[in-house]
């Protein structure tokens, strides 16, 4: 048996602990091929790949990134795509095809195993923690760690400056990331793209803690955060080459905006590719190898078109259609009930 694995859209800290998985339980256990395509789908169609052994994967579990390399960009993107795709499986004897990625790449998985009756077997990644039908993703754990960490060194040069900081973390349609560093941070404030803020409301929480005698401020945001309507204005989103909205300067429009209504002195730090880079955590490690085995079992069962998924503490398996055109959000509760209650 030849079963293909690749990497999709952005890189996460525990790839490359899928991929040793997959290769040590395709190789060892069954005794198959496992061939590893360069930069995500632009390797399959270009027919770029590796073959992978043990000696290959050996010593890459800690390491952060992935191997094979990343690209955004899919075969759904030209006319003859899919048909093209068929075609490499016939040409170089693929029976399964493993697909490590977050929303964007499961949902082409999903197109060409669901609607053009490709064998794929999906494997759910992403730092945001936003695929639907998976109660975690790997590679989130490690950035909340990293936001978090960060967190607490802001909040010793806050306090020796008395100044409000405002830190920017990923997080575009779903602010997983943000909710939980902020909690674990002690956050003054937290803005999230599930909950508009009110610009006043978040000065009125900054000035609240300042009244108490609490001279430093840590506001937590994720790039994707949105003020209500005509309560803060913000510039025209710019759109990349797929038309996806551009984030990363929200930040940059609160900060000025905290210190005008609060007079206090306001810095703006953005983690960025920080927050996906380095060793993942042991907890990804280990959720990451679960994955790759789990994934491989689904080969061996003919389960196309599913995802290996964590509900529950355990791995089981889902349709990749779930994930199309969705995005899991965060738990309201979890940000009213709990986070909220220590704003101020």
């Amino acid at each position: 048996m030849n079963i293909g694995v690749l990497t999709g859209g952005g890189d996460c800290p525990g790839l490359n602990a899928v991929i040793r998985a997959i290769v040590r339980k395709a190789q060892s256990v069954g005794g198959h091929r496992v061939l590893g395509f360069y930069d995500s789908w632009d390797g399959v169609l270009e027919k770029r790949y590796e073959e992978l052994d043990i000696s290959k994967v050996r010593g890459i579990l800690p390491k952060g990134g992935t191997i094979l390399g990343t690209r955004r960009g899919s075969p759904i993107d030209y006319p003859d795509g899919a048909q093209r795709t068929k075609q490499v499986f016939v040409d170089l004897g693929l029976d399964a095809l493993v697909v490590i990625g977050g929303n964007g790449s499961l949902t082409v998985a999903s197109m060409l195993a669901n609607d053009h009756g490709l064998p794929i077997v999906g494997v759910p990644k992403t730092i945001d923690n936003d695929v639907v039908g998976t109660d975690a993703t790997f590679g989130f754990q490690t950035a909340v760690q990293i936001a978090t960490d960060a967190i607490d060194r802001l909040h010793t040069t806050a306090e020796s400056h008395d100044r409000v900081m405002v830190i920017e973390v990923m997080g575009r349609d779903a602010g997983w990331i943000a909710l939980h560093a902020g909690i674990a941070g002690g956050a003054t404030a937290i803005l999230v793209p599930e909950v508009p803020f009110d610009i006043k409301e978040v000065a009125a929480i900054v000035a609240k803690r300042h009244e108490r005698g609490r001279y430093a401020s840590l506001v937590v945001v994720a790039e994707g955060a949105k003020p209500k309507p005509g309560t803060l204005e913000v510039p025209e989103p710019q759109l990349d080459k797929y038309g996806r909205e551009l984030h990363g300067s929200i930040s940059q429009v609160i900060a000025p905006e905290l210190s005008r209504l609060t007079g206090f002195e306001s810095r703006v730090v953005q983690l960025g590719h920080v927050q996906r880079g380095g060793t993942p955590t042991a907890y990804d490690r280990v959720l990451s190898t679960r994955f790759g085995l789990a994934a491989v079992d689904a080969v061996y069962a003919k389960a196309f078109g599913d995802m290996v998924v964590l509900r529950c503490g355990r791995i089981e398996r889902v349709s990749m259609q779930v994930t199309r055109g969705q995005t899991r959000t965060i738990d309201l509760d979890l940000f009213n009930d709990v986070a909220a209650t220590f704003f101020g």
